[in-house]
Parts: C-alpha cells; sequence; structure tokens
C-alpha cells in the first residue's frame, strides 16, 4: 500500500454511485392553474398589493419601454415576486391564480425536489427546473422558498457548507437569467439571503383574514350541497375564528361534516355548533402542537434591504 495513501471518510457525497443508486435529475411536472383570481379571499390590503403585482406584469412593456424604466433597472430580465405570511392564508392559490391571469401554465418546485445527498447535483436540478420553465414558457412557483433562498454562509468549514454556497450561487444566477415570472412562497421570510430580496419585484404580506374576510370564507367554502348549510350563521363563525386562516377553516369543515355524517341519517345535518365546537379543537391544537410563528411586523419597500441577515452557525444551519 503506497506510504502517502489515507483513507478518507465513507459518507453519502463520497460513496460510489452504483446505477441502481445514481440519482437523474428529476422531471419537474407542468400543470395548467385551476384557481383564479375570483377565488382568492383575502383582506382588501392584501388584495391590493398583489394587483399591483399584477399590473408591474401586465403593463411590462409601457413601464420599462415607454416610460423608460429600464433606464434605472437595466439588467432585470424576468419578475420574480414574493408572497409570505402565515400558513394557510392563501399564498399557493395566489401564485397559482396569478399563472392563470397571466394566461400560462407552471411548475411546482418543492425543495424536496432538488436538494439532493450527493455534492454538486442539487446545483444541477436547479439549473433543470429553470429550464424546464423556459422551455415550457411557464411560471415557476418554489414552494417553502427560506430553505430554497436562505443566507450563504461565511464560515465555510467542510464539504456541506460549500455546497450550500454553491446552490445559493447557482440559483442567483439563475434568477438573473431567467427572462419569465418566478413566484416565492414561505412561511419564513426572514430567512431570506439579502441578495434575493434585492431581486425580487414586489413583496405580498398575506395576513390572517380579518372579521369581514372570515365571513366570506365561511361562505365560500362551505359547499350549498352540505346538509345545514343554509342555515349556518356565518355571523357567530366569523366572531368565533379570529386568528384562523383559510386553511384551518377547511380543516373545521371537514371535521364538523365528519360528526354530522356519523348521526342517524335523519339527523346528518351541520349546524353551527358543530363548527364552533371544531374552531375551538383547532385553536387548542394550535396553541398545544408545532411552534408558533412568531408575529411579522408589516416591513415597507424602502426598508427591505434592512432586513436583518440571519445568523449561520458553523454546522451549515441558516436562519
Amino acid at each position: 500500500m503506497p506510504g502517502n495513501w489515507r483513507e478518507e471518510p465513507f459518507t453519502a457525497a463520497t460513496a460510489p454511485r452504483d446505477e441502481a443508486a445514481k440519482e437523474t435529475t428529476p422531471r419537474f411536472e407542468v400543470r395548467p392553474p385551476i384557481r383564479s383570481m375570483k377565488e382568492l379571499i383575502v383582506p382588501d390590503a392584501v388584495r391590493a398589493r398583489i394587483d399591483l403585482a399584477l399590473r408591474q406584469l401586465d403593463h411590462h412593456k409601457v413601464l420599462y419601454q415607454e416610460w423608460n424604466l429600464q433606464k434605472i433597472d437595466p439588467h432585470r430580465k424576468g419578475t420574480a415576486l414574493n408572497l409570505y405570511g402565515h400558513s394557510g392564508t392563501g399564498k399557493s392559490l395566489a401564485a397559482e391564480a396569478i399563472a392563470h391571469h397571466r394566461g400560462r401554465p407552471l411548475i411546482d418546485v418543492d425543495y424536496a425536489e432538488i436538494e439532493s445527498k450527493y455534492v454538486g447535483d442539487t446545483p444541477k436540478n436547479i439549473i433543470a427546473c429553470f429550464e424546464a420553465a423556459r422551455r415550457e414558457g411557464a411560471v415557476l412557483v418554489f414552494n417553502e422558498a427560506d430553505s430554497i433562498l436562505g443566507s450563504r454562509l461565511s464560515n465555510v468549514t467542510q464539504s456541506a457548507d460549500h455546497s450550500v454556497n454553491v446552490s445559493r450561487a447557482v440559483m442567483l444566477s439563475q434568477l438573473d437569467r431567467f427572462s419569465g415570472l418566478v413566484i416565492f412562497t414561505t412561511n419564513f421570510p426572514r430567512n431570506y439571503d439579502a441578495a434575493f430580496v434585492r431581486r425580487i419585484l414586489a413583496h405580498v404580506r398575506f395576513d390572517l383574514p380579518d372579521a369581514a374576510t372570515r365571513r366570506r370564507l365561511w361562505q365560500t367554502l362551505t359547499p350549498p350541497e352540505l346538509p345545514g348549510s343554509a342555515l349556518l350563521d356565518f355571523d357567530a363563525l366569523a366572531e368565533r375564528s379570529t386568528g384562523l386562516a383559510g386553511g384551518d377553516m377547511v380543516n373545521v369543515i371537514m371535521a364538523a361534516a365528519a360528526t354530522a355524517v356519523g348521526r342517524p341519517e335523519a339527523d346528518r345535518v351541520v349546524r353551527t355548533p358543530d363548527l364552533l365546537t371544531e374552531i375551538d379543537a383547532v385553536r387548542q391544537a394550535r396553541s398545544e402542537v408545532g411552534k408558533q410563528p412568531r408575529p411579522m411586523r408589516e416591513v415597507s419597500a424602502d426598508h427591505l434591504d434592512a432586513l436583518p441577515v440571519p445568523v449561520t452557525s458553523d454546522a451549515g444551519e441558516a436562519g
């Protein structure tokens, strides 16, 4: 055995990749958007921000060419939007509705689809999803975007840290070169690297629904075919459901319907007390299960560059 030979630690990154174990570039599926802007029920302030973002998309030629805004923003080829806020407030639905409004198909990308245990594969997967969007003329939607747009690591101590930085650099490069529309959605916007924040044209915060919006949501989410729906007290439901998001309301309706269907057939009716009981159950579960999200203050566009950069650890954990 040669004297200068030393054994390398055996890891997933250094393991030989036989044909059975070798990962292939994932196929990013293109789908037509089903949900439209008419189905998006959000507070008026959120709708106003979405409408402003849509105007920037719809009138891009006028703004950049006729009004010569390209003079102050000459390097922007495409458009990136960031939809952030509490879980269940309609971010994913809004992304689909925006694609529908633009008349484009969409590609949904989750972090699990592009992250790889093999060194070098994650950047390749990032490039592949952008190439698929170019080829199909699709809107590219990154879900859980904080996992993809997290801060780069300044103290690189191992190959995994270097791989994270390479992936972030490739993401920045692809975003700069992409001429289409990219939409990011996240529950944790504070984890974004400042370089990505500057490249995003519009940030829309999705707040929890106010009383008027909650009432509209209860009315819209309750199917007319649901026995007893015509007799529900939507004012009482809106009042009791303070702090709940649209996704929570869906769970409440499903549970209340399950309660009703378990009764004798003549009494299979969903009543307001059924829903009120489930509202309390959802609220209790939210207080006892999982980490509670920190309240987010509103940040104006003028102060986006002042967002604090998350502290990174030597272990490569961002945020």
